[in-house]
């Protein structure tokens, strides 16, 4: 029993620990952790003061300090300097947003895969690879770095994004998501912090819980990272990074302004902070701004990715960073063995050289055009961000209407789409909406089946 009286004390959580040989801090873990998934403790709770819990539980402050720092990095908790400790949002979301081969029966909408398209300028490309004489030298290890006639594409292909580099600053590594996992481990440690936006790409959420790092919410102005907030975040967080996406925002679809992202070039200079540009979206824009890196090209490592615009089996993402980060993350995709293979290196470098991949970018924005047509069409009663060439929509949802409670509704009518919470970063509520991956089913007839459930679903739950 706590020697001090709180029985008439509000306090939003009262543990109870169990008398074992467990360490007093992971007998505290374990209890937040059954608290949380009991529901006993709801996202965004705010928790009682270190000094006041350790007093309720009469032991030492450092004991709860030690236990919420490794809550904190488990993504458990979220705490800010002068505001306290907090649930995090995104406590209960799952971040593995893969679809699940048993779901065949759902509308995928959750997951962004991208539509099946045309193939026949790549396996042209293939037939002739294979009958070249060296074609088995395709087969082997190869440079980390690639050859320089590749490297020479990847800077091309790359300038089409938005940013001007050279070709003694790339890095190739197997896929976006790599890239940014290699990038944490190389060159940041456990326990730092980076700056991302209060809602976030899940793929940097997870590399970053798995690697100890923990992910800060900037403070917005005008849907986009405010100079207040990131001056804040450099002051009283301590970050060491700061992550976006400039094109084309996952989740929110929001194309940053140009005088943003001069802001954030011009605080990462003066504060040292190492920008991760994830130009993913980039090759979708016509005519795309330029990259933050243009304005800060020795604070900024920037990556562009083929995936999801060009072919998913081409898991492949070219790096653009300062020469200074160069030998650490090479060693890092090397140690963790993500570097890409020769041979679709090969066949990414001569669709880059034929032009193919800018084809299939055309047509893949085409497709999307008539996709986004229906979406404007089923879903103009409501708000939904973003145009006619993103492969996502943000739909904001009614009042009254909460995302988690959209998302699993959607789901019992056969509709996969995903709410804020899974994109959440920190302890403020997120705003009622939910993403709509609108690439992602297979044919113009199922997203319109699709989005038909969605209006309904709308219609017979507006207040």
């Amino acid at each position: 029993m706590p020697i001090n009286s709180f029985e008439n004390y509000p306090m939003s959580w009262r543990p109870k620990l169990e008398k074992t040989n467990q360490s007093l801090y992971l007998s505290l873990i374990n209890q937040l952790e059954k608290d949380i998934a009991d529901g006993v403790l709801l996202p965004g709770t705010k928790l009682p003061p270190q000094r006041e819990l350790a007093d309720f539980l009469d032991i030492n402050v450092s004991t709860i300090s030690r236990a919420f720092k490794v809550c904190e990095k488990n993504g458990l908790l979220s705490g800010t300097v002068g505001s306290g400790t907090f649930v995090s949002y995104d406590v209960n979301a799952n971040i593995f947003l893969t679809p699940d081969q048993h779901e065949s029966h759902l509308v995928e909408m959750g997951s962004m895969m991208p539509e099946t398209i045309s193939k026949n300028g790549i396996i042209e490309l293939l037939q002739k690879m294979i009958t070249e004489p060296d074609f088995e030298k395709l087969l082997e290890y190869g440079n980390l770095e690639g050859r320089a006639w590749q490297r020479e594409a990847a800077v091309k292909l790359i300038e089409k994004s938005g940013y001007k580099t050279t070709t003694d600053l790339l890095l190739p590594a197997s896929g976006g998501q790599n890239a940014i996992a290699a990038i944490l481990a190389g060159l940041f440690q456990p326990g730092d912090r980076i700056g991302t936006d209060p809602l976030t790409y899940p793929g940097i959420k997870s590399a970053a819980k798995m690697l100890g790092i923990q992910l800060i919410p900037i403070k917005h102005e005008n849907h986009e990272i405010s100079e207040e907030g990131l001056l804040n975040a450099c002051k009283n967080e301590n970050i060491k990074g700061i992550y976006i996406i400039p094109n084309y925002q996952n989740p929110t679809t929001h194309i940053m302004s140009e005088d943003c992202r001069r802001m954030i070039a011009s605080i990462a200079e003066e504060k040292n902070l190492i920008v991760i540009e994830d130009g993913i979206n980039s090759l979708l824009m016509e005519k795309p701004l330029s990259a933050v890196a243009s304005y800060a090209p020795e604070q900024t490592i920037y990556v562009v990715s083929l995936s999801k615009t060009v072919v998913p089996a081409l898991r492949l993402a070219y790096i653009a960073l300062p020469k200074r980060y160069k030998n650490d993350l090479k060693t890092a995709l090397y140690n963790i063995n993500i570097s890409q293979s020769v041979f679709l290196m090969e066949l990414a470098s001569r669709m880059i050289v034929s032009r193919n991949v800018y084809k299939l970018v055309d047509e893949r924005r085409q497709r999307i055009k008539k996709r986004n047509a229906l979406v404007n069409q089923y879903l103009a009663d409501y708000q939904v961000m973003g145009n006619d060439e993103i492969i996502f929509r943000w739909l904001l949802l009614p009042d009254g209407m909460e995302g988690e409670q959209f998302e699993a509704m959607a789901f019992e009518r056969g509709v996969k789409v995903y709410a804020a919470e899974r994109f959440t970063v920190g302890k403020a509520k997120p705003i009622e909406a939910v993403r709509l991956a609108i690439g992602s089913p297979k044919s113009l007839e199922e997203l319109e089946q699709g989005l038909r459930i969605l209006k309904q679903l709308l219609k017979e739950n507006r207040i």
